[in-house]
């Protein structure tokens, strides 16, 4: 994403170039489009910080074209409209925007409006971040960069050994059946196949664990299948 991008996609070239006008005097970059379909392209190519959509907009509408960008992003979207009525407001809203104004509308609000879901936006992504890395005493598994360290030291684990563990780890304590593993991890359920599980479960203690014979991560639970145990830092 560029940082602090906005994409403005109006049809009045007028409003479009005052609300950039304000948005550059903000320190903010801007990029303008003048239908919808040019402002998917855009939005597509540019990958904005924050996207403003007109409602009323030639070859794709903006309810229409928000729903594009939400199903592809979680960036802010402010809704502009001369409609005032409450159903347009509620449509708005229900598709995935962020936040709606009426025209006419003060361009400083507006750009006040931005920098707030802004902000708002970026103290979420960065609340989110340590959710990639998952931490036990002496362990860490990072789910963003394939990687798992114990007591310092980097594990070499093939993809599905890896997918294997995160998984446990991500739902600590929940004991699983080597069915519902075999669901979850590798997607199919077929008679027999449990035994892959009971290899892989093998293969992860003699990498991970201080004392595989004794295991202090992956833990058989006697009669239904295996949990993760260790207490997180």
């Amino acid at each position: 994403m560029e940082e602090d991008l906005i994409l403005i996609v109006e049809d009045e070239r007028e409003i479009a170039e005052l609300v950039r006008d304000y948005l550059e005097a903000e320190g903010f970059r801007s990029i303008l489009a003048f239908d919808g379909l040019d402002g998917l392209n855009q939005f597509i190519e540019h990958q904005p910080a924050v996207a403003v959509l007109d409602v009323m907009l030639p070859k794709m509408d903006g309810i229409e074209l928000c729903r594009r960008i939400r199903a592809e992003s979680n960036i802010p979207i402010m809704i502009m409209s001369a409609k005032k009525s409450d159903t347009d407001k509620i449509i708005g809203l229900g598709i995935g925007a962020d936040d709606y104004v009426t025209k006419p509308f003060s361009p400083g609000e507006l750009v006040a409006r931005i920098k707030a879901q802004l902000r708002r936006f970026k103290h979420l992504s960065v609340q989110k971040e340590p959710e990639n890395i998952i931490r036990f005493p002496g362990f860490e598994i990072n789910l963003k960069e394939y990687t798992v360290f114990s007591s310092g030291n980097q594990v070499e684990l093939s993809a599905k050994e890896f997918q294997l563990l995160a998984f446990m780890a991500s739902n600590k304590g929940q004991v699983f059946t080597k069915e519902q593993l075999l669901e979850n991890v590798w997607g199919y359920q077929h008679v027999g196949d449990t035994n892959t599980i009971t290899v892989y479960v093998r293969k992860l203690r003699e990498k991970i664990e201080p004392d595989p014979s004794e295991p202090q991560y992956i833990k058989t639970v006697w009669g239904i299948g295996y949990k993760f145990d260790g207490e997180s830092r």
